[in-house]
């Protein structure tokens, strides 16, 4: 006996037909793991990829490594990042980096060529190879990096059995609500650790409630790293990137991160709940519609916001201009909130 089929969340249109679609789960839950409203199995177990790295940055903070090495609220945005490599982000990230008495060759995410065009075109032109900061997820490994320094572990801190990775696994027990389900090595090479979706999004409603879901040293962690996120858009992603432009459009109401095969997640602050959301198909399209769909069901977004518009219900067009089709979340997610 299989399992039903999850619902379309997104729908792509062209010419009156229904070319292509997008069917996934979502899940909007409170701090306590109560469910609010969910599509599709809210239940499978997921990798969150880097749509957790605001759990994975909390050890950063709550051991003490953040204030013992004067990080200040950009270095903390570019822990919970997926940056494009622009000269911004790698500045930020070499400058970390110094302080810790480091260089490039004591990360261990390896490098990519940057996504930002100006340094991947400097690069290019100057016949040099791409550095591990150009990572996108270089910034969560200086943040790796700053805590195995002021704890005085070894420098392998990407083995899962490294007391960094450990502290990691623990936090994301706690803010999940239960035990992972197991791990997979990330593209960055670290530990990403599996856990319900209904668990990821209780992990989400805890960041945006907490005074009241936490206590002690781990609510001004969260606290302080979603306050980053939010005064540092650009560094979270890039420009024209999701995460950075729905930041910005939100204004201080939510804040977003997503994860590689169409993960994504969401702290709505103002309405103290958290969203997870995961495409099957494995298509970033996907997820982009549906949690700007979910941001706008929930006042975080307005619908007339270009950032909605051009990710939730955006007309296509051909190399003429012409519109041929049309991108847009399904009824489903548009519509009222359940009261």
């Amino acid at each position: 006996m299989t399992a039903p089929a999850n619902p379309v969340l997104v729908e792509i249109r062209r010419g009156g037909f229904l070319e292509s679609w997008h069917r996934g789960s979502a899940v909007v839950a409170t701090a306590a793991g109560e469910v609010v409203e969910a599509w599709g199995d809210h239940g499978r177990v997921i990798l969150p990829r880097s749509a957790c790295k605001i759990i994975q940055a909390l050890p950063l903070i709550e051991s003490g490594a953040a204030d013992a090495a004067g990080l200040g609220t950009e270095e903390l945005a570019l822990a919970c990042a997926s940056h494009q490599g622009a000269a911004l982000h790698t500045g930020l990230a070499r400058r970390w980096l110094a302080r810790l008495g480091l260089t490039d060759a004591d990360l261990r995410c390896g490098g990519h060529v940057p996504l930002d065009l100006e340094a991947a075109h400097d690069l290019y032109h100057r016949h040099a190879t791409p550095e591990q900061v150009h990572n996108n997820c270089s910034g969560k490994h200086c943040g790796f990096l700053t805590v195995a320094r002021h704890i005085g572990a070894g420098p392998e801190y990407i083995d899962p059995e490294h007391p960094v990775q450990c502290m990691v696994r623990q936090v994301f027990e706690e803010v999940t609500g239960g035990p992972v389900a197991g791990l997979a090595i990330d593209g960055c090479s670290a530990p990403n650790f599996a856990v319900p979706l209904r668990g990821l999004a209780t992990a989400m409603a805890r960041f945006a409630t907490p005074e009241q879901s936490f206590t002690g040293a781990r609510a001004a962690a969260a606290q302080r790293l979603v306050e980053a996120v939010i005064a540092h858009p650009f560094l979270v992603a890039g420009e024209g990137r999701a995460c950075t432009d729905l930041i910005r459009a939100c204004r201080g109401r939510a804040t977003v991160k997503t994860g590689a095969e169409a993960v994504f997640t969401a702290i709505l602050r103002e309405r103290g709940l958290g969203i997870a959301i995961k495409i099957d198909d494995g298509n970033a399209r996907g997820s982009q519609a549906a949690v700007a769909a979910l941001l706008a069901r929930y006042g975080a977004l307005e619908r007339d916001d270009p950032v909605y518009r051009a990710l939730a219900d955006a007309p296509i067009r051909n190399c003429r201009g012409i519109v041929h089709g049309h991108l847009k979340a399904a009824e489903t997610l548009t519509g009222a909130p359940a009261p």
